[in-house]
């Protein structure tokens, strides 16, 4: 896939330029470049992914691409689903990297406590239900509709759709941290 194809499967998910956004599990950052285009330098993202290497390669890219006009970033090597201190996030995405953990239900309940009230999480995955040694635990978009409500998630719905020479095809979609209910509003 090309950059373009990354921005575009993002596109739907991110609102607009600025923001607190993280990319999740963000290995080399196809998608981190992307998620950087659509905020833009008034945008502020926390790449994070277990490979310091990966990590230093996406800084590169970064300035590269985008010198002073990239959004504000901040490069964690670290794991995602640990509970880490990041600020209350307007988004995260996490493309293809869900699929490596075969319970993802403590994972999703992570990701939604680093969401502000209404926060999104844009995933990126393989549509399919079985995987194979390097895909080990892929999900279709039925299935992530299913898994994304017993998490929590609300209002789920398919952003893009793209042919993969491998496992077929990969979807990006959206889905929603609830807005919390105000305890004194009328009834």
């Amino acid at each position: 896939m090309e950059h373009t194809d990354h921005v575009n499967l993002l596109r739907g998910g991110v609102p607009g330029p600025g923001g607190v956004w993280a990319d999740l599990g963000s290995g080399r950052g196809a998608f981190t470049l992307a998620l950087a285009e659509l905020v833009g330098p008034q945008g502020e993202i926390y790449s994070i992914d277990l490979d310091a290497g990966a990590l230093h390669e996406q800084e590169r890219a970064i300035q590269a691409r985008f010198g002073e006009h990239s959004p504000s970033m901040h490069l964690l090597m670290d794991d995602y689903t640990q509970g880490l201190a990041l600020p209350p996030l307007d988004g995260a995405v996490a493309a293809n990297t869900l699929h490596f953990h075969f319970h993802k239900d403590s994972v999703l309940r992570s990701i939604l406590e680093y969401l502000k009230p209404g926060g999104r999480l844009v995933l990126v995955e393989y549509n399919v239900d079985r995987g194979n040694p390097w895909v080990p635990y892929p999900f279709s978009f039925k299935t992530w509709k299913g898994l994304a409500r017993q998490a929590g998630f609300v209002n789920t719905r398919l952003l893009a759709t793209r042919p993969s020479r491998f496992l077929g095809e990969i979807y990006s979609a959206v889905s929603f941290k609830p807005q919390e209910h105000r305890h004194d509003a009328p009834f």
